[in-house]
């Protein structure tokens, strides 16, 4: 009996999947209203230390998902932007990634999440402010019912990492 339930719910599974993938729509941004449009950055104490690549020469990437209709986009943001993309406008105020000798690995982003409140045209409530990590994503998680984000990579780099790559390359 237990045979036979496994194979109707193998077949099951087989007979609802499909090679064929959908086809991405493209990106479609939109204006971020006035009112949200963010002052400069504050000086960074990484920047004035002369480690690694300063802060606003770094760029993350930043996935988004709409569960609705499952659409996923990327942005590169650098820290101090923000990007809109319908309903949800993500802003990147830092982004880090540990050192070559230090270890566990890890890259994350200082990021917020602002999406637009149902009836209203131009008023936008924030749903996360605080750091995602790429390799543990479930220390922070941004919590909504239709959009989920999460930190991809942050490019920059540190001193004597690019002698060493060199030398890997050979």
């Amino acid at each position: 009996m237990r045979g036979a339930l496994a194979l109707i719910g193998t077949v099951a599974l087989v007979a609802g999947c499909s090679d064929e993938v959908p086809e991405t729509p493209a990106t479609q941004e939109t204006e971020i209203p006035e009112d949200l449009q963010q002052a400069e950055m504050p000086e960074v104490p990484a920047d004035e230390a002369g480690i690694g690549t300063p802060m606003a020469e770094r760029v993350a990437t930043i996935g988004l998902l709409n569960k609705r209709n499952n659409v996923s986009q990327e942005f590169e943001l650098s820290p101090g932007e923000q990007r809109r993309a319908g309903d949800v406008i993500v802003r990147l105020q830092a982004c880090e990634r540990t050192a070559p000798w230090e270890m566990p690995k890890e890259t994350g982003a200082f990021v917020q999440v602002l999406v637009r409140q149902r009836g209203s045209e131009d008023q936008f409530a924030r749903i996360f402010s605080g750091w995602l990590f790429k390799n543990s994503p479930s220390l922070n998680v941004v919590e909504h019912p239709i959009y989920d984000v999460w930190v991809k990579d942050c490019a920059m780099s540190f001193p004597g990492e690019e002698a060493s790559d060199e030398a890997a390359s050979e």
